[in-house]
């Protein structure tokens, strides 16, 4: 229903929408601000009212409190003073010489004593220092109570006074409020007081004398006070006085129990008065006078006080009637002003949609206002419009000659690339493939339909990321992209080398927008390069071992002979056996020359105990040489079953100690061989000079051990040493060792 409501008025006419719209927006903004004048007003009544309330009761129980207060103290005084006279009375008879001075104290003490006020009030008397010298229970007798503020307040003002507070007898659970008056008898300097409880002086409270102050209050037409105590009796009422209102049958009493429970709070209930035949709504707000058991109300009825609300909604909906019938006609005018200009400014735009720029429309009525303009804009719009039709015309001739010669070049550059036989890609500046020849796919297995528009970071081995990320660096900062042998996954995941290298493309702004990449397959030209280098290693290796196992027994044997020699010269203390002794030396030092010639050869193959024990005469042999502190370690033996990988591992250290030395300037060269999980690592750290963070040398030194690296698949990395110096680390990955 409502989706048909919205689709009707979606489809109506402008003049329909704006009369409806307007009529709504004018209709519901006088509502809201008559809704908030309405409820600002009618929370100011119920404020006020309830203030009034409140305050009347507030007056009402200061008027019934003053007024038992008064009562309190004239009794009080009324019984102080007539012991006062008890007292006079037995002075006298001292005086005249009738009684012992102490006898008459003890008379007039027991004539205090003998007077009750209340069912607990009682007569004490106290001297200038506080000391107790009457009082109903012995043990308080003589005792000084002058710390107690009532006590100071009877020393500081003897002659007469009157003091309330609050005060808890040793059985009583919590204090009570309480009155003293007293008087002074200075012969004797007693302070005479009569004490008793406020709650026991209900009694004393004269009704009368505030009864009218109480039903002269008046709320609204009807509204009053009125006085109830704990049991339901109506105290002070201005028609029902005398009435238990728990038991009145015209009344519901629901309310007063509630109250009665309540004692102080507000409330709304419904109530007939004597002579009336409705209920009517009565807010009430009443409090407890706890010492007299009494509830201090004040009422008025609803709806004397919301009156003038009845008058006020009700001149809001006149209000908003008149409004709405004065909007329709208004809106309808004002959008018959614009919809019918509108509407023939449709008509011109439907000759032009047809085709014919050459419309405008010439009698829409002369002004200047926004539907004039707006009339002018178009005839304008029309005759750029057709001279922008006889251009454009001009240009689609042109630019189909020029898409025509486009595609023609597009053509021929796409052969170009397919026909290339290396695999080329071409990536978006985010890295996503918009385009490879046939020849990736016959080296890598991807298709074009499993590649465009998505990233190949798939392809891109772990190891291989490092020189991959340069590359993307390069690409982002448009510099060309140099070339850089590494190594993917095809889609089998079996390892292919390559050698990338390619280029940035820009947009007409100069900015770079994409990157071609060539990858040649450089695998059979690597297995070359590491069968030559093998065969090296080998023939390296034979002759070595031809020079350590054939000329070295052979210069073994001359070196014996020579000796033999120049023993039997030396017996015949012939001159030339010091020519034998040199020829011995010189054979000596052929010998050695011929076995460090021989393990330079083949320097782990020689080695009874392999890789380790190589690289631990290597650190020997250089401390030795250079004079600075070089030492190996490895956490567990490590032999490395392939003497062709052993052998490259042992170069790249040997090469990395000679520049560690001569270059870096290290005084201290540690070594580590380890294995761990399939993982041969091989780590050189010097406290040299260091070198950058991407070193950019083309030393040869640095080459090679690449290079070695490569051979053996080992991953090859050299970075600066937080503490200075150089690391050189190299890591064979799942290489299996005995």
């Amino acid at each position: 229903m409502f989706i048909k409501l919205q689709t009707t008025f979606r489809n109506m006419p402008i003049r329909y929408k704006l009369l409806f719209n307007y009529s709504f927006v004018y209709m519901l903004s006088i509502t809201v601000g008559c809704l908030i004048i309405y409820f600002l007003v009618r929370d100011t009544v119920e404020k006020n009212i309830e203030s009034e309330l409140q305050n009347s009761t507030n007056t009402i129980l200061n008027l019934v409190r003053t007024s038992a207060s008064v009562s309190i103290k004239n009794h009080l005084r009324a019984t102080a003073e007539q012991n006062q006279k008890i007292t006079e009375y037995f002075y006298r008879q001292f005086q005249n010489g009738k009684m012992m001075e102490q006898a008459a104290k003890e008379e007039a003490a027991a004539a205090m004593l003998s007077r009750s006020i209340g069912s607990s009030g009682y007569i004490y008397c106290l001297n200038s220092k506080g000391i107790v010298t009457v009082h109903p229970k012995k043990e308080v007798l003589y005792t000084d109570v002058s710390h107690r503020e009532f006590a100071q307040q009877q020393i500081t003002n003897k002659n007469d006074g009157y003091y309330e507070y609050d005060w808890k007898n040793p059985d009583d659970k919590s204090p009570q409020p309480k009155a003293n008056y007293w008087t002074y008898f200075e012969p004797w300097d007693w302070i005479i007081t009569a004490s008793a409880y406020r709650k026991e002086f209900t009694e004393l409270v004269n009704v009368d004398d505030f009864r009218e102050s109480v039903l002269s209050l008046k709320f609204g037409k009807t509204g009053y006070s009125y006085i109830t105590d704990a049991q339901g009796n109506t105290i002070i009422h201005p028609k029902n006085q005398g009435i238990n209102i728990l038991r009145n049958s015209d009344n519901p009493n629901r309310f007063f129990t509630d109250m009665l429970k309540q004692k102080s709070g507000k409330a709304i209930y419904s109530w007939r008065n004597p002579g009336e035949d409705d209920l009517r709504k009565k807010l009430v707000i009443f409090n407890y006078i706890p010492e007299y058991q009494w509830i201090v109300a004040s009422s008025s009825y609803l709806e004397e006080f919301y009156a003038p609300l009845i008058s006020v909604r009700n001149i809001i909906i006149i209000t908003i009637c008149v409004s709405l019938l004065a909007a329709f006609p208004i809106t309808f005018r004002l959008s018959s002003s614009i919809t019918n200009p509108l509407q023939e400014l449709m008509n011109g735009f439907a000759t032009g949609v047809a085709g014919d720029f050459s419309v405008r429309v010439q009698h829409i009525r002369q002004s200047q206002d926004e539907v004039g303009r707006l009339t002018e804009y178009f005839n304008t719009f029309m005759k750029k419009l057709e001279l922008y039709a006889t251009n454009l015309r001009q240009e689609i001739r042109e630019r189909v000659a020029v898409e025509e010669a486009l595609r023609e070049s597009q053509g021929r550059y796409e052969s170009v690339i397919e026909a290339i036989p290396d695999p080329v890609i071409v990536y978006d500046m985010e890295g996503k493939v918009t385009y490879m020849n046939p020849a990736f796919t016959e080296v890598f297995g991807w298709t074009s339909e499993e590649s465009l528009g998505k990233n190949m970071n798939h392809f891109v081995p772990k190891a291989n990321w490092p020189e991959t990320h340069k590359m993307i660096e390069e690409a982002n900062a448009g510099k060309k992209l140099s070339a850089i042998e590494t190594r993917r996954f095809n889609k089998n995941g079996n390892l292919v080398e390559v050698s990338n290298s390619g280029s940035v493309f820009k947009d007409k702004s100069g900015n770079p927008v994409g990157s071609v990449i060539i990858l040649r397959d450089i695998t059979k030209s690597k297995r070359l390069e590491r069968e030559v280098m093998e065969i090296g290693d080998r023939e390296r290796q034979k002759i070595g071992q031809d020079l350590h196992d054939d000329l070295g027994p052979h210069l073994i044997g001359v070196e014996g002979l020579a000796k033999a020699l120049q023993t039997r010269l030396e017996e015949k203390l012939s001159s030339e056996s010091t020519a034998a002794e040199k020829i011995t030396n010189y054979i000596t030092e052929a010998i050695n020359k011929t076995r460090n010639l021989a393990r330079g050869l083949c320097p782990v193959h020689l080695v009874a105990h392999g890789l380790g024990s190589s690289l631990m005469e290597l650190a020997s042999n250089t401390e030795s040489a250079f004079g600075i502190s070089c030492h190996f370690n490895s956490s567990n033996p490590v032999y490395i079953r392939n003497n062709t990988v052993a052998t490259h591992l042992y170069y790249i250290a040997q090469e990395a100690l000679s520049n560690a030395v001569k270059h870096g300037k290290a005084e201290t060269v540690l070594m580590y061989l380890s294995y761990d999980d399939g993982n041969v690592s091989l780590k050189i750290i010097d406290d040299g000079q260091g070198i950058k963070d991407e070193p950019e040398t083309k030393g040869m030194g640095l080459n090679i051990m690449r290079f070695r690296s490569n051979m053996i698949g080992a991953v090859f990395d050299i970075k600066p040493h937080i503490d200075g110096g150089t690391i050189v680390h190299v890591c064979l990955k799942n290489h299996v060792v005995i």
